[in-house]
């Protein structure tokens, strides 16, 4: 017997435990040592190409095996350094589109900061191929009046026009531009009323993008300060519908007082608010701020990273909860679940979570759940936002900064793409 694996899932949505089993017996006759012999050089030659990118727990032959891409992105021109990664989305041609928050300065050859003036500064949208090259840039403070004072949120839909919000307190707006920066349209605005779950009229720094294309809708986690799902005609704007935790309509999503002085987030400095869940308590029953990410699969269904719940939840498009996967419970603080993309092959069998905790991509199956593995371990140091191109290759940018990272963890690179290895029809 060389693997048995009995995993129990627990489906809050129908409260009841299902329990799968796996089980594969394998007999190794090895009547000759040469067969031995060629059995442990193929274990060495797996053990070489996968490394310790990817360390996978489960016997699921196409479970994604990744590498790290040492070379992607090429430099950056004008001795630019890419700040903090607000979001990332990767379009139908396979170009990567990134959303930084721009540093105050480059550093030559010689490593020495030089500050930069604000119209000199790396531009926030960066648009990259898959060999890593800027192939178009632009945008940041002041570009647009109502340009987000912290940027986050990215996606880029199929006609190619680019949806960015941003977290910081003031921030209560998304805004849609054409690839080449162009204003189409603003939901929301700026201002700094107070927290109002069922104001439709603003949002509530929005931390996460997605539209729906074939239904002109925008799904969009908000946020930072809110913390629900809104959807809103993704052509005009108008709101169309929205929802909390479980499913609760927005009229029973809790408004707590905002948080003051020293316990306020400001630009640049994130606290989080409220109390930190602590492992063994019940569910909440509402999201914790802030609702990080909302992302759509094939089949339709809305998957939500409620990031300091440690939690995915799903629901179907008009907000009707279906079920929720519970992620590294035992993580507290700044929560395990930061972002969500679906695999490529095979019909998005499985989730790639990003964990900026435990700086790592855990790998989930998405029907229940289920971590069969992970990857990205000592690369990465504050996973933030990921996309996939169309093979399967993985992108993933980091909030942690090329400097100062507590006690030199990731390899100190804010953008940076893993290969896939095992490619599937």
């Amino acid at each position: 017997m060389i693997e048995c694996e009995t995993t129990r899932v627990r489906l809050k949505a129908v409260g009841v435990e299902k329990s799968s089993a796996g089980c594969t017996s394998f007999r190794l006759r090895l009547s000759k040592l040469r067969g031995f012999a060629l059995l442990a050089t193929g274990i060495v030659f797996i053990a070489a190409t996968f490394g310790p990118a990817t360390q996978a727990r489960s016997g699921e032959a196409d479970i994604p095996h990744y590498v790290n891409d040492p070379s992607w992105p090429k430099p950056f021109p004008n001795h630019w350094v890419i700040g903090q990664i607000g979001g990332l989305a990767v379009d139908s041609h396979d170009h990567i589109w990134v959303l930084q928050r721009a540093l105050p300065y480059s550093v030559d050859d010689q490593g020495m900061k030089h500050e930069l003036a604000l119209a000199d500064r790396m531009p926030s949208v960066l648009e990259f191929d898959t060999e890593g090259n800027i192939l178009r840039s632009w945008g940041g403070q002041g570009f647009v009046p109502d340009w987000p004072q912290s940027e986050h949120a990215l996606w880029v839909d199929t006609a190619g026009n680019v949806w960015i919000g941003g977290n910081a307190p003031g921030d209560r707006q998304v805004l849609k531009f054409t690839a080449d920066g162009r204003q189409l349209l603003e939901i929301g605005h700026p201002t700094h009323a107070p927290r109002d779950n069922a104001d439709t009229s603003m949002l509530g720094e929005p931390a996460g993008i997605e539209v729906d294309d074939a239904a002109h809708e925008i799904y969009i986690a908000d946020g930072y300060l809110n913390n629900r799902i809104v959807v809103h005609d993704s052509d005009t704007g108008k709101f169309k519908r929205g929802w909390g935790a479980y499913g609760i309509p927005l009229r029973e999503i809790a408004n707590p007082p905002e948080p003051t002085g020293d316990a306020a987030s400001a630009v640049g400095h994130y606290v989080r608010e409220g109390p930190d869940y602590v492992p063994g308590e019940p569910l909440e029953k509402q999201f914790r701020t802030p609702v990080h990410c909302v992302h759509l699969s094939a089949k339709g269904y809305v998957f939500v990273c409620d990031r300091r719940n440690d939690r995915i939840q799903v629901f179907n498009k008009q907000g009707k909860f279906l079920k929720e996967f519970l992620v590294h419970r035992e993580t507290q603080g700044n929560g395990s679940v930061w972002a969500l993309n679906f695999s490529r092959y095979p019909q998005q069998k499985y989730l790639l979570v990003a964990d900026g905790i435990s700086q790592r991509i855990w790998v989930l199956r998405r029907k229940d759940g289920v971590e069969v593995s992970s990857f990205g371990a000592g690369y990465l140091h504050s996973a933030h936002e990921g996309g996939l191109d169309s093979s399967g290759n993985y992108y993933i940018g980091d909030v942690g900064g090329d400097e100062g990272r507590e006690g030199g963890a990731g390899n100190g690179k804010s953008i940076q793409k893993f290969v896939l290895q095992n490619r599937h029809p």
